[in-house]
This record gives C-alpha cells, structure tokens and sequence, in this order.
C-alpha cells in the first residue's frame, strides 16, 4: 500500500511565504499538501502549482470562521449559521478547483450556548455540509480535537466524532484521526485502529507531549502504521506537527517512513 504523505502548510515551512512552501513541500520528499484556509492562494494557480510539482491537495477546512479572533470554526454556533455556510461554500468551492477529497466543517468552542442549541446547531450544519457535497467528488470529514489543543471545542473525543458519524452513515462522513489528539485523549490508536479503521479517511501525525515531529515525545508510531496497514488504510497520512527545529531538519524521519511504505 502506498500512501500520500501530506505536508500541513500551517505547521510545515512557515519559514517561508505560504506560496513558497508548496515546492519546499515536494523537494522534501512529501506527496500532498493541505491546509484548513488556503484562501490567500488563488485556487486555479494553486491546481497548477501541484501539478508542475506532482503533489495532491488533500484536505482542507469550511467554515473555521475568523482565526485572528481565535475562532476554531463556526458549525456549532448558535446565531452563526450564516456565517458558517458562506465560509463552507467558498471552502467547497476552492476545493472543487483543487480536487481536494474532503472538507472539515470546523465545529468550533460553543461557550457558555445553551447545549441543546449547540447540539441542534452543528447537527443542522452538518446536514447542510453533506447536501451541499452531495454529488461532488469533496466528502466530508470530522476531527476530534483534544481540550490540550483547543479547550471547549465541541468534538472533543473519538467517541464524540463516531457518533456523529453514526448518525449520518459512514459513506457520508470520514473521521480525521491525530496522534496527537489521540494521546491526549488516551485513546490508543493500536487498539482503536483495527476496530474502527472503517471510520478512517485521514491521519495526523504529531508526537506527544509537545506536539513536535516523530520520535520527540511517547507515540508509538511504527505500531500505529501497522495497524493502518492492517486495515488496509489508503488516505492521506498529514503532518501537523510543531518541528523542533527547522522544518528541513525535523522532517528527517520521512525518508525512513517513505522506505518503509512502499
């Protein structure tokens, strides 16, 4: 099996301007890219750009609302449900253009919101984000995050995201899965894995603690790739870790992972 290995370009090769990261990105040796809001890159000069460096887009996020705020997406906000959908439509749009498989609809930190409003709020989102992807080659995709990256965000655990997934079916929506989170949570991948790789339509890979690239922290990440490649997992593998060091430097171990993989 081989897998796209996906450079997050929020996380990998800030030392350079974003457009600039996408050739730094194949020159290290990754296959894909992704990043939640690419928006500052005109979506047709970015389908070029892949295609002159043989790289895929493979994610992206619709309706995270405004970062500067600190938003973490809008989709389970009471009040917002404007917003959210003209942020989810021009993220869908922007997707078509770069063939990217999936769009996150970001559910966001609720607050103080009466839950069941909460509830009611994301569960209608996300219905909108699967008519709205409905026949389209973009399918929707769910991340739990865990209360170490974001407090109060509202899809907390795996459990939490599996059961929104339950709600709507699995052909319609994948789950995002992250080491990172994952650890955080103390879920264990090498047993959650193999009962639950039907749920998967992409990975994160961060080491924890400290959220830096393989090999600096607990995960056990040669066992968590066993277990994808047991359930016969053929997304795209991302990589959304802080590097301790230069992006070049941290990004030492993908040769390995590449050698491994094929």
């Amino acid at each position: 099996m081989v897998n796209r290995y996906s450079a997050h370009i929020g996380y990998l090769f800030t030392e350079m301007p974003l457009a600039r990261r996408i050739s730094a990105a194949a020159s290290a040796g990754f296959t894909a890219i992704e990043h939640p809001q690419p928006f500052d890159i005109d979506a047709r000069a970015l389908r070029e750009t892949l295609s002159d460096y043989g790289l895929v887009f493979s994610q992206l996020a619709g309706g995270s609302g405004d970062g500067s705020k600190g938003e973490k997406g809008l989709a389970a906000l009471p009040g917002r449900q404007k917003d959210f959908r003209k942020g989810f439509n021009r993220a869908l749009e922007y997707a078509q253009i770069v063939d990217s498989p999936y769009i996150h609809p970001m559910a966001g930190v609720p607050g103080e919101a009466d839950e069941r409003h909460v509830s009611e709020t994301y569960l209608e989102n996300i219905r909108y984000s699967l008519e709205r992807t409905a026949g389209t080659s973009t399918s929707v995709l769910i991340e739990a995050i865990s209360p170490a990256a974001v407090p109060g965000y509202l899809i907390s655990s795996l459990e939490k995201a599996a059961a929104v997934q339950d709600q709507f079916g699995h052909d319609k929506i994948l789950l995002l899965v992250d080491t990172y989170h994952a650890a955080a949570f103390g879920t264990d991948l090498r047993q959650w894995i193999p009962a639950n790789g039907h749920r998967i339509g992409h990975v994160h890979i961060a080491d924890f603690p400290g959220r830096h690239e393989p090999g600096t922290g607990s995960v056990p990440f040669d066992e968590i790739l066993d277990s994808l490649d047991a359930v016969a997992f053929a997304g795209a593998i991302g990589f959304e870790y802080i590097p301790s060091h230069s992006t070049i430097q941290s990004a030492a171990f993908l040769k390995g992972w590449l050698n491994r993989r094929l």
